[in-house]
């Protein structure tokens, strides 16, 4: 792959296999079962944005990874997926060396470890992107050709104008990937008070020892019961009722969407693993056939791999009485008043209940669904009245906004990033200008 588009004076173009210390290649073939104790290896699904989420990697046995020693990271690689989700690029971190690869990943181990934030922002551009798109293999599954990403042309300006550059872009990156660290600091917070106050009844059990119960203020404490009583789910707060989730979420509630209207469509492949907000800005679509939904709903994916991998939302982007829609594998959930809303979505990430929907699954292999009947069953304990949801619901509603507007100003730095990167690494766009509307951006 050959370019010749101009480029400034004292650029010129390179073959990403000039800057690499090894040739480019791909991961581990067939990496086997996971084994708990084995070397962790890094797929397709663990990237986020331009950077790396390993919290589910899976680890392969030490004798299998030995014959891959070839793609045994180091800090300062760059990554980019070649087989399925083509083109994702990250940096590999210094506490992931020593890690390895899937064969749906490719190694580039720049020759000079200065260079590696210039490669991977070449290979995020849309030039980079568009040629290994058009150069891919699609028969089977979209399949990126290794002596295609060697050959692939990078842009090299003068060094200290690219040690600018890629300053200027890597700035952005730090600052949107702060914002989303933030993020799922709160959402950690959020799902830890959730499960202290309405699973464990950390507040009960405080004041049963004669302690003040924390995160909370006096009023909101006096809300709760000093001690527990039995019941069918085991010991609950004094004066709570042994239910199910039938009685605290309303599934699938009634939306009205016209035929052919156009509305925010949310597709599964937007809804993230992580986190409440869709992935991308969510567009709108005439409607057909699906589920619906409204500020204050969560969605649930209901199919398999999407319900184990983790796919949720939290639905807080439409305008004020707007109704979306979205795939028919999701399930809509809406807290009822004993439950502040948010909580809907909460409940939707806590692990047992995410076991429990597993197990609710039904269908053949590979098309396994949730069975909504199952899962309002799920065993929950709850207030006898709506005093307590009342007096809570600002504290999850303040998490949940804020990680909105974080979530909001991410979308705007990506949004300027991508309209810059282009550009900058072209040379068409010259530093001081880019740095003047980062500046108006910032203020």
């Amino acid at each position: 792959m050959r370019s010749k588009e101009p480029l400034p004076n004292g650029w010129g173009w390179v073959p990403l296999e000039d800057l690499t210390a090894v040739p480019v290649t791909y991961g581990v073939v067939q990496p086997g079962a996971h084994v708990a104790d084995g070397i962790p290896m890094l797929r397709v699904n663990n990237f986020r944005g331009f950077g790396l989420n390993a919290s589910d990697a899976i680890r392969i046995a030490p004798a299998i990874e030995a014959k891959y020693t070839r793609t045994r990271l180091q800090a300062n690689d760059v990554l980019i997926t070649v087989v399925g989700s083509v083109g994702q690029v990250a940096i590999v971190p210094p506490e992931l060396a020593g890690w390895n690869l899937a064969r749906a990943v490719a190694l580039v181990r720049p020759r000079d470890k200065a260079v590696a934030r210039w490669i991977a922002l070449c290979l995020r551009a849309p030039s980079a992107q568009h040629a290994l798109g058009i150069a891919a293999n699609t028969t089977v599954q979209t399949t990126v050709n290794l002596k295609d990403l060697r050959t692939l042309p990078i842009p090299m300006p003068p060094t200290a104008e690219r040690v600018e550059l890629a300053a200027v872009l890597s700035a952005l990156d730090d600052r949107i990937d702060l914002l989303r660290q933030t993020n799922t600091t709160l959402e950690a917070i959020a799902r830890a008070l959730f499960k202290s106050w309405f699973i464990d009844f950390d507040p009960v059990r405080a004041k049963a020892e004669g302690r003040e119960p924390e995160g909370m203020d006096a009023a909101t404490a006096a809300l709760f019961p000093a001690e527990f009583e039995e019941s069918a789910l085991g010991l609950i707060p004094k004066g709570w009722r042994a239910s199910t989730l039938i009685d605290a979420v309303d599934l699938n509630p009634l939306r009205s969407l016209s035929k052919g209207s156009d509305a925010p469509y949310l597709e599964m492949a937007n809804a993230p693993t992580l986190g409440h907000r869709p992935l991308e800005r969510v567009r709108q679509r005439a409607f057909g056939s699906g589920c619906k939904f409204r500020n204050g709903d969560a969605l649930l994916a209901k199919i398999t791999p999407c319900l184990e991998n983790g796919k949720s939302a939290f639905i807080d982007f439409l305008h004020d009485g707007e109704v979306g829609w979205g795939s028919t594998e999701f399930i809509v959930m809406r807290s009822k008043p004993i439950l502040p809303d948010y909580c809907a979505y909460l409940l939707a990430r806590h692990e047992p209940f995410r076991q429990f929907a597993i197990q609710a699954m039904t269908g053949t292999s590979g098309r396994q669904r949730v069975e909504q009947s199952r899962l309002s069953q799920f065993p929950l304990a709850l207030p006898p009245d709506l005093s307590i949801a009342s007096a809570v619901a600002p504290t999850f509603g303040a998490f949940q906004s804020r990680i909105a507007a974080n979530d909001e100003q991410v979308k705007s730095l990506a949004d300027l990033r991508d309209a810059l990167l282009p550009r900058l690494i072209s040379g068409k766009l010259r530093l001081p200008v880019a740095e003047a509307q980062l500046e108006a951006a910032a203020a």
